[in-house]
């Protein structure tokens, strides 16, 4: 599978699941990174962090901004969200184009 380009995690702690990535995009200083890969910002402290282009629309936008500020104020909120969506999207199932057939995911009171 080809890989989109870009470099480096948006957090420092990629594998764990928190609200870090928003009180990053707010509180950190970003920056344009210097090299020949696709355009992406790096952070401003340790240089080890990425965030695309799109990520900072997010704290740019009017209407995102809010959200932003709610999540990384509000881990619980920003869990309670997920967890819906992410429950929403297992429900849709997993589209046929890449895996052969849908791939459906039942809730747990529907498991045996």
């Amino acid at each position: 599978m080809p890989s989109s380009g870009f470099d480096g995690p948006w957090t420092f702690s990629p594998t764990t699941l928190t609200n870090e990535f928003y009180r990053l995009l707010l509180n950190e200083k970003w920056q344009w990174r210097k090299w020949d890969g696709p355009k992406q910002l790096e952070d401003k402290s340790t240089k080890s962090l990425m965030m695309l282009p799109t990520d900072m629309v997010l704290v740019q936008d009017k209407k995102f901004k809010p959200w932003v500020q709610k999540y990384a104020d509000d881990k619980e909120l920003f869990f309670k969200d997920f967890s819906e969506v992410v429950n929403r999207l297992f429900e849709l199932g997993v589209p046929p184009s890449q895996f052969g057939e849908t791939i459906l995911f039942k809730k747990l009171e529907e498991q045996s």
